[in-house]
């Protein structure tokens, strides 16, 4: 009886010490920081839950913590991250795309337009810029005389809610 004592007292050691260190090994997990190259998979959804991008069901999404190449509010979600974490963040547009700008909204005289073009609501033009640039604009209005065109981000004025997966951590 008493060999059979010390036996479970063993295997309850045993399972403590195996406990205590997989909290460790959590606790010791690396923490995505600035200057990580990161790989997460995302979904994008809009207020109404309409999904705007999604990396499932393709390559996860690669970019430098620190380094501006996403959205304000999605580089502050995956900050602090460990691999395999997951959350669900919603992002104000002021963190997101900014506001709707009206100065972004553009009257335009048909004549003004290439030879040939016949622009309809919703179609995507290229124009380019005073600087050089190129803007991408959406034609939102045509009349016979004029159009009108936003070079506001589609998803400018709008909060964005993002399921994020860290998968990655470089």
């Amino acid at each position: 009886m008493l060999k059979y004592s010390y036996i479970i007292l063993l295997g309850i050691l045993l399972l403590g010490a195996i406990l205590i260190s997989g909290c460790n090994a959590e606790q010791n997990m690396p923490q995505a920081r600035n200057g990580n190259i990161v790989q997460v998979h995302y979904t994008g959804t809009l207020k109404d839950g309409t999904v705007f991008d999604t990396s499932v069901g393709g390559e996860p999404l690669e970019f430098t913590l620190g380094e501006g190449q996403v959205i304000p509010g999605f580089e502050q979600a995956v900050l602090g991250m460990k691999i395999g974490e997951s959350k669900t963040v919603t992002i104000p547009a002021d963190d997101a795309y900014g506001p709707q700008r009206d100065d972004l909204i553009l009257v335009m005289n048909r004549e003004e337009l290439p030879a040939g073009l016949n622009p309809e609501v919703g179609q995507q033009l290229q124009m380019t810029r005073a600087d050089g640039g190129i803007s991408i604009v959406t034609v939102t209005d045509v009349s016979d005389t004029t159009i009108t065109v936003d070079a506001n981000h589609p998803l400018a004025g709008k909060d964005l809610t993002f399921e994020i997966e860290l998968m990655i951590i470089q």
